[in-house]
């Protein structure tokens, strides 16, 4: 029989809100929500049906897992303010290092790889969890906490990890920022975003079965420049967006030319380029 695990939830946002849930759902306790913003807290508390507090410094001391469920810029601030115990701190973090917990007594990583908000569900059991910790005893801990949530579990350090994080902006944040554009041109001419609803099922459906490179379609593939210049054309009245198109598509052909990766140079190297999350 497993033992029931007390936790502590720092934090209100999407990973929160599913982390919490779910770790109620494997039969844990979470004994507190703890939050900047009192009624974001307070709503969140009694979603998971729990106590609540903005004071970061009344933590229940006798908690065995605090996970800090916070964005990436507070997570040095916490680190400071906080006295856990002997509680095992994590935080849920694809892009920061570990070692940002360095200062307290027993820290480690929790980042279940997905993209989550509050008003879809999600079924944990199909999300790949990566955990890291200060000990071989903490990576343990984690790795059985994880594997009730998911069959989907790795060690992984930072490094590796922050290459995790930075595939799934291109995988997913930019692939959304793609139908976004779409979805934008679509209603300014009248038409439905849903006409392109089976296209992108198919679309993410045949990455994973095939591999993207070797999923790949299209005019820039093709190197149909009558196509291209049609559609760049078309743009006339975004020059961001055929930017985008002009950009991708020279992307995509030198790709298939076999240059693979070395467009991550120019990305990297771009002065103007802006951090997303």
């Amino acid at each position: 029989m497993k033992e029931s695990i007390k936790i502590i939830l720092v934090g209100t946002g999407n990973v929160a809100h599913h982390l919490g849930l779910a770790l109620l759902d494997a039969g844990h306790e979470i004994m507190q929500v703890l939050g900047r913003n009192r009624e974001k807290t307070k709503a969140l508390a009694q979603k998971l049906s729990v106590d609540f507090s903005v004071d970061f410094g009344g933590l229940d001391k006798i908690a065995d897992l605090i996970i800090l469920a916070v964005s990436d810029n507070a997570l040095a601030e916490l680190a400071g303010k906080i006295d856990p115990g002997k509680a095992l701190v994590v935080h849920t973090s694809g892009s920061v290092p570990v070692d940002v917990l360095s200062a307290l007594p027993n820290y480690g990583v929790f980042y279940p790889l997905q993209t989550f908000s509050k008003e879809r569900l999600v079924d944990f059991s199909d999300i790949p969890i990566f955990v890291e910790a200060n000990s071989e005893k903490n990576v343990r801990r984690l790795k059985n906490l994880a594997l009730q949530l998911s069959p989907k579990v790795e060690v992984c350090d930072s490094e590796h990890r922050k290459y995790l994080h930075l595939a799934a902006v291109f995988a997913c944040n930019f692939s959304n920022h793609m139908c976004a554009i779409a979805e934008c041109l679509l209603e300014k001419h009248g038409l439905k975003f849903d006409h392109l609803a089976p296209l992108i099922l198919e679309t993410a459906q045949k990455a994973i079965d095939k591999k993207p490179k070797n999923a790949q379609t299209g005019p820039a593939l093709r190197n149909d420049q009558n196509t291209i210049n049609e559609h760049v054309a078309l743009l006339a009245d975004h020059p961001e967006y055929q930017k985008i198109y002009s950009f991708v598509s020279k992307s995509i052909l030198d790709f298939s030319a076999g240059k693979k990766c070395d467009g991550l140079a120019h990305i990297q190297g771009d002065e103007n380029g802006e951090d997303i999350k």
